[in-house]
């Protein structure tokens, strides 16, 4: 189970462990976005700080219908307490959590400030007879 705060602004919040090729570790806190169905995003400062490997480029079409390049870095999340690799999207903002993390898991929130945040593993389909 992953655990989180709803912030004063009514965002998910979840503090994340990210760990770096040499052995860097830093934890940030990241605001859940339903909307981006990525990964992660890290702003670029961070990134180096980790000093995450580049691994290719990506493009996204933002809300107002407008193209935004990008490059995206090879990490390591430390996700339900796993080590878990996870390509970085660079983005010049708030970290952010994805639905590509949040994929076979189940979401629950108070939505109200200092509420909680709840993320669990969906358990495997069970199969009828």
């Amino acid at each position: 189970m992953i655990n989180g705060v709803v912030n004063a602004h009514l965002e998910l919040t979840l503090r994340l462990t990210l760990r770096g090729p040499n052995g860097q570790v830093r934890r940030v806190n990241a605001v859940v976005d339903t909307g981006f169905n990525g990964s992660l995003t890290l702003p670029p400062a961070l990134i180096a700080q980790l000093g995450l490997s580049w691994d290719r480029c990506g493009s996204a079409i933002l809300a107002d219908g407008s193209e935004s390049e990008f490059d995206i870095y090879a990490g390591v999340l430390v996700w339900d307490h796993r080590k878990r690799a996870v390509p970085i999207d660079e983005a010049d903002t708030t970290p952010l959590v994805g639905t590509a993390l949040l994929a076979e898991h189940a979401l629950a929130a108070e939505f109200r400030p200092r509420g909680k945040v709840m993320i669990r593993l969906l358990g495997r389909p069970r199969h009828s007879r």
